[in-house]
């Protein structure tokens, strides 16, 4: 509900805070700076390298396109992106290939970019000093004249006229809107990689050939995206209980594979060697979503976007409504005489655009991944409509 206050107004220049620096937020700061609207990104890692920032995206023209063209970044992001990445092939558990999906001539529709490919291409758009690296936010409050106030983990403070939460499943921001917790969706993926896949690894090369493979039967799933510079991530995706790892150290391999390999047996012998020839340690990764609808009263001076928002199943969604969420927000703050009006006017678009998309990645995961063990031995066209590509991890 609005502030009985004066709301800030954009004569007087907002002083707004992002808290997160992943596509989202990011683009939420460019749209905002390209019209002269400063803004400061807080972020808790260090520095730009200080992690990797995972697999690849998809990025759709009626979302993330739609979002890189406010930012004024459409022709830098397709310099950088893989159109052929858009190939698709789906095998069986007998490594027999059941579809093969593949991108037209000049194709754009969904065109691949490595996520830090990505961000990096955001951070460079804006001014030097937007980001301050390495500040971790421990929580933010509403005060009472409509602002509200960003709580560093040092135990300082600072008051803004707009907090906005880009940071993701366990948002920090959320709880002053929301008592809403991810919850496990029943799904793990265990990520892997393949290094200079197509001479060290030519078998996994041939699998997942210039886009993306899916391997499947049943509740068990095994993925592999082709990344940049010879790179592929891959997923080994199942349905069981969050402590399915009980009694192993995750960071003991060897361990890890045994355990796997033991819920793939029949598989044919190309797709195991997915288990068995990575590189490095295996990265285990729950599946976690937020309730459906997730919703909120207005709150003065503090709001959502993508998965601290919206977090649903990584089926290629996320990542581009975030793209969409920060564009389309920075451009209501641009587009409003007050900051209670242009959050009036962003959450009445977004919640019921996420709630719809929520329920529609779900039905999709349910499909990619039913609740059964049977061993399904062909795939109708009925059951993957073209929408429905294997889980996108983001």
């Amino acid at each position: 509900m609005s502030s009985k206050s004066p709301a800030p107004t954009m004569s007087t220049t907002p002083r707004i805070a992002i808290v997160g620096a992943g596509p989202g937020g990011l683009v939420c700061a460019r749209v905002l700076q390209q019209h002269g609207v400063p803004v400061t990104v807080f972020e808790r890692e260090n520095d730009p390298h200080s992690r990797s920032q995972g697999g690849t995206l998809d990025i759709h023209e009626e979302t993330g396109q739609v979002a890189l063209r406010a930012a004024g970044l459409f022709d830098r992001f397709l310099a950088l992106s893989r159109p052929e990445g858009q190939q698709w092939r789906l095998y069986d558990r007998h490594a027999a290939l059941i579809r093969h999906d593949r991108a037209g001539e000049g194709d754009l529709s969904r065109p691949e970019i490595d996520r830090g490919r990505l961000r990096a291409l955001l951070l460079d758009s804006l001014a030097p000093g937007t980001v301050r690296w390495g500040h971790r936010v421990s929580a933010v409050t509403p005060l009472p004249d409509g602002t509200a106030r960003l709580h560093h983990h040092d135990h300082t403070t600072e008051d803004f006229d707009l907090v906005i939460g880009a940071d993701g499943a366990w948002s920090r921001v959320r709880p002053a809107l929301s008592d809403a917790q991810p919850s496990y969706a029943g799904i793990t993926m265990v990520e892997l990689r393949f290094d200079d896949v197509d001479h060290r690894h030519p078998g996994i090369a041939r699998l997942v050939g210039a886009g993306t493979m899916s391997a499947k039967a049943g509740r068990r799933s095994l993925v592999l995206q082709r990344n940049s510079n010879g790179h592929v991530r891959g997923y080994v995706i199942f349905r069981g209980p969050q402590d399915w790892h009980a009694g192993l150290d995750l960071a003991d391999a060897d361990a890890v594979r045994t355990r796997l390999l033991a819920q793939y047996q029949g598989w044919d012998e190309s797709l195991l060697d997915i288990l068995r020839d990575n590189e490095g340690a295996f990265v285990n990764r729950p599946m976690f979503v937020l309730p459906v609808p997730h919703t909120w009263q207005r709150v003065p001076g503090i709001t959502l976007l993508g998965d601290a928002a919206h977090l649903m199943p990584p089926v290629g969604v996320g990542a581009n409504l975030a793209l969409l969420d920060g564009a389309e927000l920075a451009q209501a703050v641009i587009g409003h005489p007050t900051l209670d009006q242009a959050l009036d006017a962003y959450e009445s678009v977004m919640l019921p655009r996420a709630a719809e998309n929520a329920e529609t990645a779900q039905q999709m995961l349910t499909r990619l991944m039913p609740d059964t063990d049977s061993d399904v031995a062909a795939f109708p066209d009925t059951q993957w409509p073209s929408d429905a590509h294997p889980v996108h991890a983001q």
